[in-house]
Order: structure tokens, then sequence, then C-alpha cells
């Protein structure tokens, strides 16, 4: 399928690797010029050669933290007028929630609420007033069954949820969407790490934990980075224009509801 987004510009935030990279992979394969960034120079540079193989459009990298000012500023720079704005970013590890300090509990609200909050600001009237932006913001699916101590990381993002679900009904007729996917289980870094956490915690063999946790799983798997990349880049499509204010679960039907 031809998404119609060929030529568009993106940016993609915390792209150097995981469910980021995914996702400037599939926009740029669409045709997009994408802006990727991450903190590390390697991890980047590695990224940018991974998407450049099967991009049809341009890959700027930013060296750069998403959650910071000059971060923000700089992906700006690269990309001022971007059509499509795809927010990511690391979630807080993984922690008793008493254990939380003021500072914590500040932290995980700015990473993975107040940053996307903010490029939005800086994109969204652009969008509106050239008849045509994508927003998608990388949730969890933890927003809508939470899971234990990522509580931070819960309540982060469904205030990010809560605050824009206004926001998009006041733009939908210019064009501009916004919505949020919500991964579940992926084959990620970040997922790496959070088992390999419970398997000092637990004692138990870092096998033993990946395979109780893929059990939980109705797929009885994890979803691979590209198949949200490529969810990622339709609802970026010239044809999801009627999906806005939207939480799309990807998780292999690990949320038990029917509705």
């Amino acid at each position: 399928m031809d998404l119609g987004i060929a030529g568009r510009r993106a940016i993609v935030c915390a792209s150097s690797r995981g469910l980021g990279k995914a996702c400037a992979k599939a926009l740029a394969e669409a045709g997009c010029d994408v802006v990727i960034n991450g903190r590390t120079a390697p991890a980047l540079a590695e990224a940018e050669r991974e998407i450049q193989q099967t991009a049809k459009g341009q890959v700027i990298s930013v060296l750069a933290d998403v959650g910071t000012e000059q971060g923000r500023a700089a992906l700006l720079k690269a990309c001022s007028d971007p059509d499509i704005l795809v927010n990511n970013n690391a979630g807080p590890p993984p922690r008793d929630f008493r254990k939380l300090s003021h500072e914590d509990l500040l932290a995980g609200v700015e990473a993975n609420m107040m940053t996307p909050i903010l490029l939005i600001q800086a994109v969204v009237d652009g969008m509106v007033q050239r008849k045509f932006g994508r927003i998608i913001n990388i949730t969890s699916g933890s927003v809508k069954m939470p899971l234990p101590l990522l509580d931070l990381s819960s309540g982060a993002r469904a205030g990010l949820t809560g605050f824009l679900a206004g926001v998009a009904r006041q733009v939908a007729a210019s064009n501009v969407t916004i919505n949020h996917i919500l991964p579940g289980a992926f084959a990620t870094d970040r997922l790496h790490s959070i088992m390999e956490k419970a398997s000092k915690d637990r004692q138990v063999s870092f096998d033993q934990i990946a395979e109780d946790r893929r059990q939980t799983i109705p797929a009885r798997r994890f979803g691979e980075p590209d198949e949200l990349g490529k969810l990622c880049a339709f609802i970026a499509s010239a044809h999801a224009g009627f999906i806005t204010g939207q939480n799309l679960l990807i998780d292999g039907g690990s949320f038990p509801s029917a509705f």
C-alpha cells in the first residue's frame, strides 16, 4: 500500500534503538525525510546506517537527549516544520513506588509527559496551517493495564493521554491527528533490562523469567519492533485522517477486554 506520505518530514524521538528506530525505519521506507536522535554517537550512527539501507527519503541524525530543552531545540533546528511527530522516550526504571523520591517523580513526569507536550506545542500550529499533521505518542500498554514497579511510567503516560484527549479534538478539523500507540512486551533492550532485574531480584534464571513472561501473552511471543513501526507508519499515513484521539494497543492480546 502506498501510504501517501512520500516527501513528508518526520521527527522520531529516541530513535537510535528499539521501538523508536523501528518507527523511523518504517517512515523512511514510506518515503519520508526522517530526523532521528539518540544520546550516544555509536548507537545513533548504527541506527542511521541501518535505516538508510531501505530508506526512500533522507535520514538526518541529531545527537541529543530529547528530555532536555537543548535536545528538543536541536531536533527542531534540524526540522522546524515536521508533518509527522513521533514522541518516544525511555521510561523510568522499575521501582517500588514507596522508594520514589520527589526528584524521581518530577523526572518521570518530565520525560514521559512534559517532553511530548512541549514538542507538540512547538509544531502543532504549523501542522494546522498546512492542513496536515500526524502526532503519534508511543506510550505503554501499562496505561490500560498497570504493571508492578512501573507505576511512575504508567502514571506519567496516562497523564499525557488525558492531557491530549481534548487537544486532539481541537485540531482534528485541520487534518491533524493525535494518537497513542500502547505497546505490550516487545523484544527491546528495555524489556531485556526489566527481565534481567527480575532475574536477579527473584534469583531465577533469565530464560525462566522470559518464558514466564511469554506465557502471559496469548500470542505466546514477544512483539517484534518492526511490527510496531509498521503500525506507526500507517497511523501517520494519508489514509488515517479519520483516526484521532485513540489508544491503539499492540500487545499480542495481553489486555483482557472485549472493547
